[in-house]
């Protein structure tokens, strides 16, 4: 009875979650399609309305395939559960690996690739047709399965010894062992932010120091202002790959640099590029990535609990279209449940995420107006959301849904009153 009743809560569910990213992205396509025509008043003198047009339509365009996208995964997601994929996978994989680490690490393994196969040709897609017909693509074929290989690779040699540790720390540990998995999956996410700038994001770009002697001085300047430190400023080789533009803090502790891409220098007067830097920093200065991490952190423990709970109920397994009993305990096929079932959960609560983001956004905006000139800042963000084709009208509800950051208006608006006073 509970298995059934989990059944047509997970369909229903589901049934709202699709149904509401569908309208929130007709919404989306018909506010963006009725604002084609005009540039915004308040962008009118800043931004040509062909590159108004075109943003519009690059918008809609990634939209459009986000919905596909949508629909097959959902397919996906029905075929892995109620319509028994898993079911059939599991064993599959128990007959030729038997019970054991190796079947559950295998049955992990498929599932991710299975997953991985699915979205390729969407990746290749939005590469080589949809970022290439608005003039983003800068990547090669080969770069791009060369990227494919590597970022495979290197999942494989972090995620398998992960793995491998949860589902130890699962099977032997006792009823707390959501607890130690925890504080493991803490650690590892630490040491990724120790690791990511030094070890595994030169895999795949360049970083060389900044060269240009009166930018640096103007940023070491501004750092010195803010109190920062920092372990380097670098440009990354953004353009082999796009033409979107971009600048970002890595690293945590001793281990922080500033990173800019090569496309963001080339469009950026100092001035703008010591404002974007200036918000950086207003980011780090008022704690917000602390802020963050330990956000994650709580949400990972009260999720890891709450797995901790459903791994022990036959419901939560037989209502997803899988039978726990067939092949004994099976700790992969609860982590596989609980990653599929919880997006659908909680995808009606992501409006709540974006307001602490947009908080956030807002005040190291104010943080930089108060270290450099708000126009520098707001001459900057118009020539950002212009070469990267952001829509200055996206729908209001579909933004509160997706955008970790205010519309363009909202957020220049903003800046520029702040600044008059």
């Amino acid at each position: 009875m509970l298995s059934l009743t989990f059944s047509f809560l997970f369909v229903g569910f589901l049934a709202l979650t699709v149904a509401l990213r569908f309208w929130l992205s007709a919404r989306h396509i018909r506010h963006v399609l009725a604002h084609r025509h005009a540039v915004p008043a308040e962008f009118a003198e800043k931004i040509p309305l062909e590159a108004h047009q075109k943003a519009a339509d690059y918008t809609v365009a990634k939209t459009k395939l986000g919905l596909v996208m949508l629909l097959v995964n959902t397919a996906l997601l029905v075929g892995f559960t109620l319509l028994g994929g898993l079911q059939w996978l599991s064993t599959t994989l128990f007959q030729f690996a038997g019970p054991g680490m190796a079947y559950q690490i295998s049955l992990l393994v498929a599932f991710a690739v299975i997953s991985g196969v699915v979205d390729l040709p969407f990746d290749y897609y939005k590469q080589f047709v949809l970022e290439q017909k608005f003039g983003f693509n800068k990547m090669t074929l080969r770069l791009f399965f060369t990227d494919l290989v590597k970022g495979t690779l290197l999942g494989a040699a972090i995620g398998l010894p992960l793995i491998w540790v949860v589902l130890t720390l699962m099977e032997k540990s006792g009823d707390l062992w959501w607890l130690y998995a925890w504080l493991v999956w803490s650690g590892f996410q630490l040491l990724m932010l120790v690791l990511y700038p030094t070890v595994i994001a030169p895999l795949f770009n360049k970083f060389v120091p900044l060269t240009d002697d009166s930018l640096r001085a103007r940023i070491e300047n501004l750092m010195t202002r803010v109190g920062f430190a920092s372990k380097g400023l670098y440009v990354m080789d953004g353009s082999k790959r796009s033409a979107h533009g971009n600048a970002y803090f890595s690293g945590f502790g001793a281990a922080k640099r500033i990173v800019f891409f090569d496309t963001l220098l080339s469009r950026l007067a100092p001035q703008e590029i010591e404002a974007v830097l200036a918000h950086e920093l207003g980011h780090f200065k008022l704690k917000h990535i602390v802020k963050r991490i330990i956000m994650m952190f709580a949400l990972s423990l009260a999720f890891l609990a709450l797995l901790g709970y459903l791994k022990t109920q036959v419901w939560f397994y037989t209502g997803l279209g899988v039978d726990p009993l067939l092949l004994g305990s099976n700790d992969a096929m609860a982590l596989i449940l609980f990653a599929l079932a919880l997006p659908v959960f909680t995808f009606v609560f992501s409006p709540l995420t974006s307001i602490t983001s947009r908080k956030h956004e807002f005040e190291a905006d104010a943080f930089a107006a108060k270290y450099t000139d708000a126009h520098d800042l707001v001459s900057a963000l118009v020539k950002m959301y212009e070469d990267n084709a952001s829509t200055l009208t996206p729908d209001p509800l579909h933004s509160k849904f997706y955008d970790s950051h205010p519309p363009a208006s909202v957020r220049i608006g903003k800046l520029l009153a702040a600044h008059a006073h």
